[in-house]
């Protein structure tokens, strides 16, 4: 949970450490904006992923079920600043299916935290595995990240990519093939 109080007392530190006066008619109110943003950007440590995926449908589906250009932000957690991209996540049921939304909503939950891109991946990935019983999971993740665009290496359009994959998709080179191929399309 979000304690709005200390962000906005940081962010009126924050203001004062880059030589604003917090106090200043276009700044006066940005703490609390800060705040209620935070809420928001990261909303994700209150969600339960076993909650998100509960619901699920009896299926005969034995093939890959794809979702592909998932939009998401998050927040890198060494610089605090955002790295946004999308997501494709393949699944081989196990008899059960989940709700398309489901997918974006665990997408959403796992961004809307302060980590790596990396981390990111696996979770989804291991969230899919542990409360979706599915045969195999495969989670790709292409992002750019705002501490290599505008800071550092100020290199904008540079993009990281990360996969994770699991069970049959991990043992069968056929199955990630035809994954890459679909979201391809």
């Amino acid at each position: 949970m979000v304690d709005s109080k200390k962000i906005q007392d940081a962010i009126r530190l924050f203001l004062e450490g880059i030589g604003e006066d917090p106090e200043r008619e276009g700044l006066k109110e940005t703490p609390d904006r800060v705040a209620r943003a935070c809420q928001e950007i990261f909303g994700g440590y209150d969600g339960d992923p076993k909650e998100i995926l509960l619901k699920r449908f009896d299926s005969s589906a034995s093939d890959l079920v794809i979702e592909k250009d998932i939009a998401f932000f998050s927040m890198c957690e060494h610089h605090l600043l955002p790295f946004y991209g999308k997501v494709a996540v393949g699944y081989v049921p196990n008899g059960k299916v989940v709700g398309l939304s489901k997918l974006v909503r665990l997408v959403n939950l796992y961004a809307r935290r302060a980590q790596i891109q990396e981390n990111l991946t696996e979770q989804i990935a291991d969230a899919l595995m542990e409360n979706l019983d599915a045969k195999g999971v495969i989670v790709y993740v292409q992002a750019e990240h705002m501490c290599m665009s505008m800071r550092g290496v100020n290199r904008p359009g540079v993009v990281t990519s990360t996969l994770s994959h699991r069970g049959l998709l991990s043992q069968d080179k056929s199955l990630r093939d035809a994954f890459f191929e679909r979201i391809k399309l």
